[in-house]
């Protein structure tokens, strides 16, 4: 028998004290090849555990889930692509390439739930979505979508860019009866045309718009979240209204936006995207996140403003509950935990 193929044996031969991983890289170096097709590669990641501590002070929700480890629609601006970093790869570009099945999900996820206590909010796709193209290979989410489905009390938030959220469109709504759940499809924009270059293998805007109304009319509760605003690309008045316009045409119960944030992993790609897509702005954007990841206070206020008054245009509540779930689940970064991005006005 063949002696399957590890993560490991695609790595770079270091020095002894190089080879010593630790934590999440000793167990991804531990992985089995499971498949490769279309530049990517799928492997196994035998996890400890499945729910996970948010430490972050920034951060309103105590817990996160991520049904795999890499994700393979390439979004030009994704600031997860630091989570390969934690497994000792630098090179950005694996985050898309090189995807991580996690194991034993289902059984993780009810040993963990136990730790969950009243009130605790769990974000799932922080850091992948999960309904990302391998989703229909694995099934991931889905199993823990099941095992979610046998309790009650929960809060729970999803993200994804996908309308393979339908296929568990009435699971869904069996977990929405016993627990509070939101579903947020992310759009930066109505132009597919804009969207396959931001988001070159995510399904077409028309398509997540779908999903919202398919969702709200399943019993889902579900909205948009327009993250992130690319400065110079997408927050454009005219289409940002276009936006929140179609949202409300999808019966989308709620839409907020968040401004681009970079962080160097994630610059080392968007910077060369931008300067085969938008050579315009290359010198701008190089000024601007030299040093800084977010954008300054004025321009967070000027395009929640802006998306402010595009809402009540579009009929859409001021105060929503589902608006008040929404910003304790992805808040906006605080001015004093921000570090300025442009150096002039935005």
């Amino acid at each position: 028998m063949p002696t399957p193929v590890t993560i490991a044996d695609s790595l770079p031969l270091l020095e002894p004290a190089a080879q010593r991983l630790v934590g999440i890289a000793r167990l991804a170096a531990t992985g089995e090849s499971l498949s490769e097709g279309r530049d990517v590669e799928y492997f196994t990641l035998p996890v400890m555990s499945l729910l996970n501590r948010c430490t972050s002070a920034r951060m309103p929700f105590t817990w996160t889930i991520n049904p795999y480890r890499g994700c393979e629609f390439a979004c030009k601006y994704c600031y997860a692509r630091y989570t390969h970093e934690f497994m000792e790869m630098r090179d950005g570009i694996d985050f898309e390439r090189k995807i991580y099945v996690k194991q034993q999900a289902a059984w993780l996820l009810r040993r963990d739930l136990k730790k969950v206590k009243r009130g605790e909010e769990i974000a799932i796709g922080t850091a992948t979505d999960p309904y990302q193209p391998a989703e229909r290979r694995y099934g991931i989410t889905r199993t823990i979508l099941e095992e979610l489905a046998l309790h009650a009390g929960l809060e729970l938030g999803f993200v994804t860019k996908s309308n393979l959220i339908l296929r568990d469109a009435e699971l869904l709504r069996k977990i929405a009866e016993k627990n509070q759940l939101y579903v947020n499809l992310t759009i930066t924009t109505v132009d597919a045309q804009l969207a396959r270059i931001l988001e070159p293998r995510a399904p077409r805007p028309d398509l997540r718009l779908e999903a919202v109304r398919k969702l709200n009319e399943a019993g889902v509760p579900a909205g948009v979240i327009c993250a992130p605003v690319v400065p110079g690309i997408t927050d454009d008045p005219k289409a940002l209204d276009e936006l929140v316009c179609a949202t409300k045409a999808a019966d989308g119960r709620y839409i907020y936006a968040n401004p681009l944030f970079l962080k160097p992993c994630s610059a080392e790609i968007f910077l060369p995207f931008l300067e085969k897509e938008f050579p315009n702005l290359v010198e701008s954007y190089k000024k601007r996140y030299a040093s800084r990841a977010f954008l300054p206070e004025a321009y967070r206020k000027r395009i929640s403003s802006l998306m402010a008054a595009l809402r009540l245009k579009h009929g859409f509540a001021a105060r929503e509950e589902a608006t008040r779930i929404y910003e304790r689940h992805y808040p906006l970064p605080q001015e004093k935990q921000q570090l300025a991005l442009f150096q002039g006005s935005p």
